[in-house]
This record gives structure tokens, C-alpha cells and sequence, in this order.
């Protein structure tokens, strides 16, 4: 199996693109971050002042008239006040910015999901949810470890840095300063230019692990297939391979980042070494003191030790970035159905639906609806049967706008459905979908999910009305049974019948059966069918139908066949047509009178 994954050149990549993004999250705490700015600079140039102060202490100390008198209390008590007010500042900072960064990581990842839910069905069927989760959870990460590596790395450094130049040239010769500035400046041309080289392999990273976590999700959420085929193996040896080339990434990349620690640590080695010489030199000449030399010594390693953590805190930088990029661009995505800018809710006032005219293609050169035209007056019962791809459930997903039509109209009570707010549209319509997926939670809640909020009174009578309340009420803890897993500890009627009750609950002016009874045994079926009749009585409903048998007392019923309507009219009328419906129905008393004789079987016995 040939993995994909995508490299991002850097040549390609826009990181301050990245970073302007994240700009607009870090204005909402604008104050804070400009108080946590101000402790910093305040820190530092309390960390600055301590090896001005310890000079002072040597120099006193470092003469016959110092050593006869007592201690310079009021330096070394300067000396500690200034390490103490550096600490301080420090934590002040920490605990002044802790809110921007958390609080920006909540926001971030708040949008991210709000934004998915948004994209549209098209987009979610093309997705990976491994991949894409652990995408919204490195970028989410790295929103905040981006800011804490600026706030707490590179600003200290660089208003460190600017502070000891500073005074390097003010008070000693400027060779001091000259070369801190050529060491700084090979070191960090080198840095960022190998960083860059390396940053490959962290894409590669990314794309593998991604990857890696799709794979292993897909396969969880698969479990029952891959035991039905006994791809144990299969899927680990899939996984293995996955996981081998993100290995291979990640050793090369950790292999580079030692050669690149290598090469700084000569660097600082040489720099250090350098103005140290000089400044001996100049102690032996007379023209520094001991405290000058204590002070040039104290100013290298405050330069050069944060430095020294350069390469690592740019490479995290980048690899930020790197994860922050892939986030954004999901927040980029286009969503394919959007309201009109300040689009009415709907007003359902009856529930009249109609289609008109509507055509519909997920391929421009696969057409799913060729020119369908129907009304479904308010308050009746309009069934759609059909062969399988005949664009049966395409109608219940473009009357709940997942997709927008290609030609024609779908109106609601005489309004476009593309002109009102998606929200009005989605209360005033309610499912039974086929395929029911459940919350990995509470029967309850799934139940609850119709109408948020609703008592607990409400959620059992729903149950009761889906014929699945005495069932919930025999399980050990009864409503508060979780389900597992997409539903996954319950049987597929059990399910519909959940899914039955949150419609129930919901209680739209429009109902949409999607196969809603195609889970059930017989009984099951008489017994919802009874339900659903009477809850359908006072709605708008649309059925979308394999059974014949389940739509008979239908006010009108459409037969489909390759995105057309090929024949229309109640049960009794579609039967003397003798076309399309009559040869269905025909076929479906047979197999059903078949399905009764093999029942009657005694037990044992093999039919024949």
C-alpha cells in the first residue's frame, strides 16, 4: 500500500501568514499581554543589573581600603533585591499571561469546531476524523506553545541582548560588543538556516502520524469488520507501516537537531572564549578591574546561555507553526452552504413543501435528480419509493439544505429554502434516518439530543410512543445506559427506535422518514408504524420507503427510477397502473409469503 503524505516547502509555506492569524485572538487580551510584556522587560532589566552589582561587590572587596572595612551591605543587599525583583517579574508575567494563552487555545479551539460543523456534508463524507482531530489538537497546542516560546524564549533574549550591547558599548572597548554581535549573528544564520532544512522531516512527521491516527480510529470505529474478516493482522501490518515511516522521520529529524546543537555549542565556545581572552588581557594591562572581567564573564553567559537553547526554541517555533498552518487552513475552508447575509428565518406557518423543478448532481457527469417536480401539502403523507440510486434519499438531504440544488427551487410555506437561515430550516424539519448513529452516552440522552432540555417526562413518553421504553426500562440503569461507540451496544431496531423517539421529541412541522422501519422485526414495525401513522397525522411528511408494504396508506405516493418520477398516485391507483409500483409490490408479497413459509419450517429442518 503506497502511503501519501504532503510536503510543505518551505518556499511554500507563509509563516507570518500563520502568525497574523493567530493576531486577532491575541487582541482580545490586548491588556494583558501588554502587562505581561511590561514585567518582562522589567525582569530583565532587573537580571541585567545583578553582574552590574556583583562588579561593584568585587571591586570593593578587590582593595586593601575595601577588605579593612565591613561588608558592602548596600550593594549585596542590592545584588539580592535585583535577583529577587528578576524572579518576581518572572512568576508576575507567568501569571498575567497564563489567560492569554489559555484562553486563546480555548477560543481557537472552540472556532475550529464551530467551523466544522458549519462545512458542509460534502466535505465530512471526504474526511478523515483521525487525521483531521489530530490536526485541530497539534494546532490548538501550538497556538499556545507558539506564544509561550515568544513571551518566555525569544522577547527575553532579544530585550537581553539589546540591554548588555548596551552597556558593552558604553562602558568598554566596542570589540566586546562587536563580537557578541558577529557570534549572535552567525549563530542564528546558521540556526534558522538548518532549522529550515530539517523542517521536512517534521512535515513528514506530521503527514505519518496523522496518518498513523486515522488508520488506527478508522479501524477501532470498524472493529466488527475487521473481526467479520479476520484482518487482525492486516490492519497492524497497515498501522506498522504508517507508524515505520513516521519513525524514519522522526530519527532523521532528531539526528539533525544534535548536529545542530553541535554546531552552536562551537560557536558559543568560540565567542566565549574570545572576549575572555581580551578582557583578561586587559585586567593584566590595568585597564579593566577584576569586577569588569566578573562583569564581562556574567554578560556572555546571560547572552550565550539563552542562546544556547536558540535552535531548539526556533525548531519548536517552526514545528508550531508547521501544526498552526494545517489548522488554519482547515478554518480557511470554504463552507460550501452559507446563509444569505442577514437571511429571515423560516416561516412555517403550515408546512407546505415543494420541489420544483429540482435538479441535483454530487458529479457534474453523474446526475442524481433529473427535473423532479412534487408538492407535499401541509398536514399530508407523501411517500418517494424506488430502486437503490434511483435519488430517493438525496430529496430528504437537499430539503434539509446539506446540499443546494443544481437547477430549480425547493420551497417551504411558498419561501426558497436558500433564503432562509439554515437553523430556522433544520427546527422546522425532523429525521428518521436509515442508518441511525448514536452519541457514545446515555440512552437518555440521545433521546434528549431532539430537544435539548427537554424533562425527563417528555424523553419517556417519546420512548413510549417508539415502542422502546419497556425495553430502556429493563436495562440495569435504564435511561442512563451508556449505548457505546456509535451505538454500538445496541441492535439496529433498538436504534431506530431511539432514533424514532428524538423525532418524536423534536415534534417539527415536517417530518422526513428515511427507511425508518427497514431495522425492525414484523411486530416492532406494525407496532411504530401505528406510532409513526399517528405522529405523522399532524405533519407534513415525506417517507422514503423500500417496504411498499409501510407507505400503503400514503396520501400520495412518487415511484423513482434514475433521478426521474416515473409514475405517482395512491397505492390503489399505482397497482392498476400495473407498471413500475404494481411489478415492486408483486415482488414484495412474494418474498414476503416466501419469508413466512421458511418461518413456518419446524425447527431443524432445512428448507428446500
Amino acid at each position: 500500500m503506497h502511503i501519501k503524505y504532503t510536503e510543505q516547502p518551505e518556499s511554500h509555506r507563509k509563516d507570518w501568514l500563520t502568525i497574523r492569524s493567530l493576531l486577532p485572538y491575541l487582541w482580545n487580551y490586548r491588556g494583558r499581554a501588554g502587562l505581561a510584556l511590561a514585567f518582562l522587560v522589567l525582569s530583565k532589566v532587573a537580571i541585567v543589573g545583578v553582574p552590574l552589582a556583583l562588579k561593584e561587590i568585587v571591586d570593593a572587596l578587590d582593595t586593601p581600603e575595601g577588605r579593612a572595612v565591613a561588608l558592602p551591605i548596600a550593594l549585596l543587599l542590592a545584588y539580592g533585591l535585583l535577583r529577587l525583583a528578576g524572579s518576581a517579574f518572572n512568576e508576575l508575567r507567568d501569571v498575567v499571561f497564563a489567560k492569554v494563552r489559555h484562553g486563546t487555545m480555548r477560543t481557537l479551539s472552540l472556532k475550529a469546531l464551530d467551523h466544522l460543523h458549519k462545512l458542509s456534508l460534502r466535505y465530512h463524507l471526504e474526511r478523515k476524523t483521525g487525521a483531521l482531530s489530530r490536526d485541530m489538537e497539534r494546532g490548538t497546542r501550538s497556538a499556545s506553545s507558539l506564544l509561550n516560546y515568544m513571551l518566555f524564549s525569544i522577547l527575553p533574549t532579544a530585550v537581553e541582548l539589546g540591554l548588555i550591547t548596551v552597556i558593552l558599548l558604553s562602558q568598554y572597548h566596542p570589540r566586546y560588543a562587536l563580537i557578541v554581535a558577529v557570534m549572535v549573528t552567525i549563530y542564528v544564520t546558521l540556526t534558522v538556516t538548518i532549522t529550515n532544512w530539517r523542517m521536512k522531516y517534521r512535515h513528514r512527521m506530521n503527514a505519518m502520524d496523522s496518518e498513523a491516527n486515522s488508520q488506527a480510529i478508522d479501524s477501532l470505529i470498524n472493529y466488527e469488520t475487521v473481526k467479520y474478516f479476520n484482518n487482525e493482522r492486516f490492519e497492524q501490518q497497515r498501522y506498522g507501516k504508517t507508524l515505520q515511516h513516521w519513525q524514519d522521520a522522526a530519527v532523521m529529524s532528531q539526528t539533525s537537531m544534535s548536529g545542530l546543537n553541535i554546531t552552536q555549542g562551537a560557536i558559543i565556545a568560540l565567542g566565549v572564549t574570545l572576549i575572555m581572552i581580551f578582557a583578561a588581557q586587559e585586567v593584566i594591562d590595568g585597564s579593566m578591574s577584576l569586577g569588569d572581567l566578573v562583569l564581562v564573564n556574567a554578560f556572555m553567559l546571560q547572552v550565550f546561555i539563552p542562546l544556547n537553547f536558540l535552535g531548539v526554541v526556533y525548531s519548536q517555533v517552526k514545528h508550531a507553526l508547521s501544526d498552526m498552518d494545517r489548522m488554519f487552513k482547515l478554518l480557511q475552508e470554504d463552507p460550501e452552504i452559507r446563509d444569505l447575509e442577514n437571511a429571515p428565518a423560516l416561516q412555517v406557518g403550515s408546512g407546505e413543501v415543494r420541489f420544483e423543478q429540482v435538479q441535483f448532481h454530487y458529479n457534474a457527469d453523474r446526475p442524481i435528480l433529473r427535473g423532479v417536480s412534487f408538492t407535499v401539502p401541509a398536514g399530508s403523507k407523501l411517500a418517494v419509493v424506488g430502486h437503490s440510486g434511483a435519488g430517493k434519499s438525496t430529496l430528504a438531504r437537499l430539503l434539509f439544505r446539506f446540499y443546494d440544488v443544481s437547477a430549480g427551487r425547493i420551497l417551504i410555506n411558498g419561501q426558497d429554502i436558500r433564503e432562509v437561515s439554515q437553523q430556522s430550516l433544520r427546527e422546522a424539519v425532523g429525521i428518521v434516518p436509515q442508518d441511525t448513529v448514536l452519541f457514545n452516552d446515555s440512552v437518555g440522552y440521545n433521546i434528549a439530543y431532539g430537544r435539548c432540555g427537554a424533562s425527563q417526562e417528555d424523553i419517556e413518553q417519546a420512548a413510549r410512543m417508539a415502542n422502546i421504553h419497556d425495553f430502556i426500562a429493563s436495562l440495569p440503569e435504564g435511561y442512563d445506559t451508556v449505548v457505546g461507540e456509535r451505538g454500538l451496544k445496541l441492535s439496529g431496531g433498538e436504534k431506530q427506535r431511539i432514533a424514532i423517539a428524538r423525532a418524536i421529541l423534536k415534534n417539527p412541522r415536517i417530518l422526513i422518514f428515511d427507511e425508518a422501519t427497514s431495522s425492525l422485526d414484523s411486530r416492532s414495525e406494525k407496532t411504530i408504524l401505528d406510532a409513526l401513522q399517528q405522529l405523522a397525522s399532524h405533519h407534513t411528511t415525506l417517507v422514503i420507503a423500500h417496504r411498499l408494504s409501510t407507505i400503503v396508506d400514503a396520501d400520495h405516493i412518487l415511484v423513482m427510477d434514475q433521478g426521474n418520477i416515473v409514475e405517482q398516485g395512491s397505492h390503489q391507483q399505482l397497482l392498476a397502473q400495473d407498471g413500475h409500483y404494481a411489478q415492486m409490490w408483486a415482488l414484495q408479497q412474494q418474498e414476503a409469503e416466501e419469508l413466512g413459509i421458511l418461518a413456518e419450517q419446524p425447527e431443524g429442518v432445512e428448507a428446500r
